[in-house]
């Protein structure tokens, strides 16, 4: 599983920057024979969820059926520059689709009541 998270650095008025981070859960570390005072692993390579996003099955390995926190967690980070004209028309996008969701709420709790 790959999930990809940004993550806004200093701003300076030309140019900005972005860490990019990707994290991946490669192989499983849980051992199995804990109880018993052994130690044995599945020999599950990487994680991969057995539900979509936001449901309890995302957090659970499709292979081996362990939570996601027993599979070891690799970061990789990456730095992208920006240039300040880039930022203000994500932010006037942004502000554009908050407003029509407003007027659409709106409406919506108007029309129910």
């Amino acid at each position: 599983m790959k999930k990809c998270q940004v993550v806004p650095k200093s701003r300076s008025s030309s140019t900005s920057s972005s860490v990019i981070r990707n994290v991946r859960y490669r192989e499983c570390q849980k051992n199995h024979a804990a109880n018993i005072g052994g130690y044995a692993v599945d020999g599950c390579r990487e994680f991969m969820a057995s539900g979509v996003e936001g449901t309890t099955g995302a957090l659970t390995c499709a292979a081996c059926g362990c939570h996601r926190n027993f599979h070891r967690r690799e970061v990789e980070t990456e730095e992208v520059q920006n240039n300040g004209e880039l930022d203000a028309d994500h932010g006037t996008i942004y502000l554009e689709y908050l407003e029509t969701f407003m007027v659409n709420m709106n409406s919506l709790l108007a029309s129910e009541a």
